[in-house]
């Protein structure tokens, strides 16, 4: 199969004409036609039912289209990247985030990919759960690292990287700070501080009704910096997931009663091409020993 045949059947799938499907590719119709009927017989079956003026798509022309596509993006997106790296052009990566993730976990992967491409520019973005999957659909992140999303798609890929508890943290002047442990009944009375954009949050919100906790009047916050600047008000306390890196003057206490847990993964999109710095950078996160993941 060659790339040129691809690029015409394309043209005349988009078109369903020969005439025009030529024009557009820059070539004669005779060579077009050609190309077609040896992609045809390489596939093993018709792609176009030809009836004058009036072609269509068959079943496994309908079928060839998507996968024609990717193939056809795939090997323009290698010669850009060919192209931009033969010419020293700058790398990009960009990932997204969610929420409720401490930056901190990516620091080690993130030095040794950008010690591997120097001058390689990050872009990194936060989103909303349901926002991560549109992230990567619209090309906006190679890939992205989060807990659970809550909607799947048929390109999305995952790759699990670890899974963690959540630990109670309060401030060092809090009254349970000595304590090495807290049960949901020493927790009932206290006012706890939630970050609504975690991807958690539901089954947080899930793990302390069942100990008849309310959070309707927990003070609420959307990023995890701001929750974490409350807690050094000593405003609350906070569930948070293990591998959260602490600022000084708060600390982590066990919660028996509250088995809370998640997973997080490594998502990105089947078939589609990525850079170099961004495949080294999966493969390190990929190969990482996680635990402890403490810092």
């Amino acid at each position: 199969m060659e790339m040129h045949q691809v690029r015409y059947f394309l043209a005349v799938a988009r078109t369903l004409n020969f005439t025009r499907a030529a024009e557009q590719c820059n070539v004669s119709q005779p060579a077009l036609t050609r190309a077609i009927r040896q992609l045809e017989e390489e596939l093993a079956g018709p792609l176009i039912r030809r009836e004058g003026k009036l072609s269509h798509l068959t079943d496994l022309g309908q079928r060839m289209v998507p996968l024609m596509r990717q193939c056809l993006e795939s090997a323009v997106a290698a010669k850009s990247l060919a192209t931009s790296l033969s010419k020293g052009a700058r790398q990009a990566l960009a990932l997204v985030l969610s929420h409720g993730l401490d930056l901190a976990l990516l620091e080690a992967p993130l030095r040794e990919t950008c010690r591997a491409f120097p001058g390689l520019e990050l872009d990194i973005a936060r989103a909303d759960p349901a926002d991560i999957n549109a992230h990567l659909a619209k090309g906006k992140a190679q890939f992205a690292i989060a807990g659970p999303l809550p909607t799947s798609w048929d390109r999305l890929e995952t790759w699990p990287l670890f899974a963690e508890r959540f630990v109670l943290v309060v401030n060092a002047q809090h009254g349970l700070a000595k304590a090495q442990r807290a049960g949901a009944r020493e927790l009932a009375a206290e006012p706890f501080l939630l970050n609504t954009a975690c991807e958690s949050a539901e089954a947080l919100k899930s793990a302390l009704a069942e100990h008849g906790i309310d959070t309707a009047q927990a003070h609420k916050v959307a990023t995890l910096g701001d929750l974490l600047a409350l807690l050094g008000a000593n405003l609350g306390i906070a569930l948070l997931p293990q591998s959260t890196r602490l600022p000084h003057g708060l600390v982590s206490l066990a919660t028996p009663d509250l088995e809370v847990s998640r997973s997080v993964a490594l998502y990105g999109v089947a078939g589609r091409q990525r850079s170099v710095a961004g495949d080294i950078l999966m493969k390190l996160l990929r190969a990482r020993d996680w635990s402890p993941r403490r810092s």
